[in-house]
């Protein structure tokens, strides 16, 4: 009886917009989906009705030779690929006027930590981006290949970070968190920047008036308490800042990589933290249902979970496809308007910073 008293309690607290604790995260979980899901829903709705966002996207993955060794990542040439590449900038530019011609209004670019390539490859794969297509926003460089440079080049945080501002970049992916837990992190990614490192980059990102992403890698090796941990974690640099535009939870990838999951998350429990996410983080916007890690139907129904952002067209992808992932090619643009409006929803075209393009009525 206590126990129920408690959850009734809880549900009292969150649709008075309350704070939550870490143990009242927890506790969310025990809810069930249907309440879980009309509480988030409620949040969503609020805020943004029936739109959902999206953006016509490119995402890049320049180079996949890897110094750092995550057990969970399919995509690294330095295990179980043998196909080692690294694009030349004629490559990236061919790449990123076939995208501007086909409307992409966003470029993306996450690699991985190749110690073949310096500061001047990074700089100026951007800077020629930019020089080229002006108009282009240029989301680069995860905190995890910021934290790379520094260990390998001998410079500041502060110093790749005014290069990347410098040379073009516009906003920062939240790649590289994972979880923040250390005892986890340890395990699956030992030697990659910490997670008080990463909230740290965040933060000078922020601190130049910019803004990023964040992102949680779960249903692994995690616990649910280690869920609520990140997300709380966030939402207190959230609070210092105000730099965040989106909250993304990735569903682990299970394909090719060292990382043996047996119990990989169902669908319940992928849609319960997305709920959980919108629920308790009052102070970032956007929850993102990142269509590549969900998969395309899970992401639709997110929409009715929390969820306002589907990511974008992306056109092609690398990572999560090399662990399993239905993403390699993207989607076209009709594809996405419709699959949206077929969910009951609106679409909304964006721009990298959430400033609306164009609503498909």
């Amino acid at each position: 009886m206590g126990d129920m008293m408690n959850l009734v309690n809880l549900v009292e607290k969150v649709k008075n917009k309350e704070r939550l604790t870490q143990k009242e995260g927890e506790a969310l979980y025990e809810l069930d989906l249907y309440t879980l899901g009309e509480l988030a829903d409620d949040i969503r709705q609020e805020r943004f009705g029936k739109k959902s966002y999206f953006n016509i996207n490119r995402h890049i993955n320049p180079t996949n030779i890897c110094a750092d060794i995550c057990k969970f990542c399919a995509y690294s040439a330095s295990r179980k690929n043998p196909n080692q590449y690294t694009m030349s900038h004629e490559e990236i530019l061919t790449i990123v006027d076939n995208s501007y011609k086909l409307g992409a209004k966003e470029i993306h670019i996450v690699s991985a930590h190749n110690p073949n390539d310096g500061v001047d490859w990074y700089m100026g794969a951007f800077r020629k981006i930019k020089e080229k297509y002006p108009s282009l926003h240029i989301k680069a460089m995860t905190a995890a290949e910021i934290d790379f440079l520094t260990r390998e080049y001998g410079i500041s945080y502060d110093e790749v970070i005014d290069l990347m501002i410098e040379n073009g970049v516009d906003s920062m992916p939240g790649g590289g968190a994972e979880i923040f837990d250390e005892t986890v992190r340890e395990y699956l990614c030992k030697g990659k920047v910490t997670s008080s490192q990463w909230l740290d980059i965040h933060r000078k990102w922020h601190e130049r008036g910019r803004e990023s992403n964040a992102t949680m890698l779960f249903g692994h090796i995690e616990s649910r308490a280690d869920r609520i941990d990140h997300i709380l974690r966030l939402r207190t640099l959230q609070d210092e800042t105000g730099g965040f535009n989106a909250f993304i939870p990735l569903v682990y990838q299970r394909e090719n990589n060292f990382l043996k999951v047996k119990d990989f998350p169902t669908g319940q429990e992928i849609l319960k933290t997305y709920a959980i996410s919108r629920i308790l983080l009052d102070n970032i916007a956007h929850i993102k249902a990142y269509w590549v890690t969900a998969s395309i139907n899970l992401a639709l129904i997110a929409q009715e979970f929390g969820c306002d952002d589907l990511d974008g067209t992306i056109e092609k992808e690398s990572i999560q496809s090399s662990a399993g992932a239905k993403s390699a090619n993207g989607m076209g643009l009709d594809d996405f308007v419709n699959m949206i409006k077929s969910g009951g929803f609106t679409p909304v075209e964006r721009d990298s910073l959430y400033n609306e393009l164009k609503i498909y009525e």
